[in-house]
């Protein structure tokens, strides 16, 4: 019975706030844990700091959580040191304060900067945690959470053009998301996701330690390369593993409308991407243009490259592979593969490389008002399958709206689907995200574009996976099932329809993993991984609880 009771106070103990001026209190709180008055005036941002709007707004990528409407922190926190994080968790647990932990702002839920939830939450935004450290002789480099994608690229570039790190395109994405929940890019089919690369890594768990991968145990270790962020920890840093690739690379791109046989090459794309070298990546993005010349509305299909080789090695191949499309030597350029990145990120050719490290210049997907959802695609999609969604994209909601197919196989095919939790390998032709946005002034009508990724999502039913339909957690959606831990009723069948699609069977070692490291369910939101004894309903068979698979069955 008492072991009943502490598992029933575990479930609840997050609703318990010790004041009612949890602002007030987390502040004195840090001040006896840091020790240094001073230190909180350059750390912490409350609601009543001049700061905080735009600290809060400063990673903010997706700004439908910028509104008026959108819950905010009691405070944000900035460290710059492990010491102040491992404060902030110890006074966030004593006063029953939520911790979201924000890397690059990318969330595409605005999950690492507010809640849904009603209670108090606060931020840790990890933007002065951010080095990058390269080790050329080892090709290792070690990289804080806090850095961007860009900055990595960078930062490996001043050492070496012919090491790099298989992560993904957009140059302002934080590691520290796009770590844990996989994160794949240009090099995925020669050298597999970002978090197949990485080999250790340092993590504040709920106790506060520092753990690197010896001490935090292979269990963990796994989890946290591909598990989604801010389930298991915060982590400070990730040691990664770098690969080689050419001094210069070749970029290309082909557009193609409908009137130019799109519909035929997108069909016929399907069958060929996924079988080409591993050299070769190739994607398609799906979107509606107005000729200059008539202002007629079309909808076109941009075709991108990127080889690990030349221009004169990669027309032939393409000639043979894929002559329908009538590539030529005009449509591509040689580059460094950092370089490449923003290639695919459609900045001009001969952008400053510094680009790479400038957070405020616009990639694809950041600061603008967005919702997006994905799928993956195992067999080839019908001629007619297209032709019935080129008319959706005539409909005005989808003037800023984008489908981008990016193609699987290689290496993907030889990893296996629980290697680490990020389940999505043999068998996928491609990875479809899907996106729509609008201007500040639409916001008022959001539902209207919110509705039309939902008619095309729904549209697209019978061409995806199924049992379950499949999804990536990188391009979060919390529509597909929301783990409200504020009203435990049900909790476990809608954190399972996300777990599923997300993790596939991988969600139930991720929620064994959870259960040890963290049972008081202390790092959650919206979608993380729920600890079991939350989830034991009366009843369940206690004779299984040594046999984790066997029990959520009944659960």
């Amino acid at each position: 019975m008492f072991r009943i009771l502490l598992v029933i106070l575990f479930c609840l103990s997050w609703k318990i706030t010790t004041s009612a001026h949890p602002a007030r209190e987390l502040l004195h709180c840090l001040s006896l844990r840091l020790g240094n008055s001073s230190s909180i005036a350059e750390l912490v941002y409350t609601r009543h700091n001049s700061s905080f709007s735009s600290v809060l707004k400063s990673s903010a990528q997706n700004f439908r959580f910028t509104t008026p409407s959108t819950p905010t922190p009691l405070a944000i926190v900035t460290p710059l040191h492990a010491s102040h994080i491992q404060a902030t968790v110890y006074c966030c647990r004593k006063l029953g304060v939520q911790v979201r932990t924000r890397s690059g702002g990318h969330d595409y839920e605005g999950l690492s900067y507010t809640t849904t939830y009603k209670v108090p939450f606060l931020v840790i935004d990890l933007v002065n945690l951010r080095s990058v450290q390269v080790n050329v002789e080892k090709a290792t480099t070690w990289v804080e959470s806090g850095a961007t994608i860009g900055e990595l690229y960078y930062e490996i570039l001043l050492k070496s053009r012919t090491l790099t790190f298989p992560a993904g395109v957009g140059h302002t994405v934080g590691l520290g998301g796009h770590l844990s929940g996989g994160g794949y890019g240009s090099l995925h089919r020669k050298y597999g996701l970002a978090a197949d690369n990485v080999i250790d890594a340092r993590l504040i768990d709920v106790k506060g330690r520092i753990l690197d991968r010896k001490s935090m145990g292979e269990d963990l270790f796994w989890a946290i390369r591909g598990g989604g962020g801010a389930s298991f920890g915060i982590v400070l840093a990730w040691k990664l593993k770098l690969v080689p690739v050419p001094a210069n690379v070749t970029a290309c791109r082909v557009t193609r409308t409908l009137e130019q046989n799109a519909t035929k090459l997108v069909h016929r794309w399907q069958y060929i991407a996924h079988k080409l070298h591993k050299d070769i990546h190739m994607g398609i993005a799906i979107s509606r243009v107005t000729s200059s010349e008539d202002e007629k509305m079309m909808v076109r299909a941009d075709f991108s490259f990127v080889f690990l080789g030349s221009i004169h090695e990669l027309v032939p191949l393409m000639e043979e592979k894929f002559p329908e499309l009538g590539l030529v030597k005009a449509d591509c350029f040689e580059m460094s593969w950092a370089e490449s990145n923003l290639y695919l990120e459609h900045f001009p050719i001969g952008v400053p490389l510094e680009t790479l490290i400038d957070r405020s210049s616009k990639s694809p997907i950041s600061k603008m008002f967005f919702k997006a959802k994905s799928d993956f695609v195992k067999q080839p999609i019908p001629e007619t399958g297209f032709e019935g969604l080129w008319g959706k994209f005539h409909e005005e909601e989808a003037k800023s709206a984008v489908m981008q197919l990016v193609a699987y196989g290689g290496k993907m095919d030889e990893i296996p689907e629980t290697e680490t939790p990020f389940p999505h390998r043999a068998g996928n032709l491609y990875i479809i995200m899907y996106l729509v946005n609008w201007e500040e002034e639409e916001n008022i009508n959001s539902e209207k574009f919110m509705g039309w990724i939902r008619r095309v999502y729904n549209y697209m039913t019978p061409f995806v996976s199924k049992s379950p339909r499949e999804a990536y957690i990188n391009y979060r959606d919390i529509e597909i099932g929301t783990n409200k831990i504020n009203n435990d009723k049900g909790s476990y069948a809608q954190a399972r329809i996300w777990g599923l699609k997300y993790f596939k069977n991988n969600f139930n070692r991720l929620v064994h993993v959870k259960t040890k490291v963290d049972p008081e369910n202390f790092f959650r939101n919206e979608q993380s991984i729920p600890p079991l004894p939350c989830l034991l309903k009366k009843g369940a068979n206690k004779r299984n609880h040594n046999n984790h698979g066997n029990l959520y069955d009944q659960i």
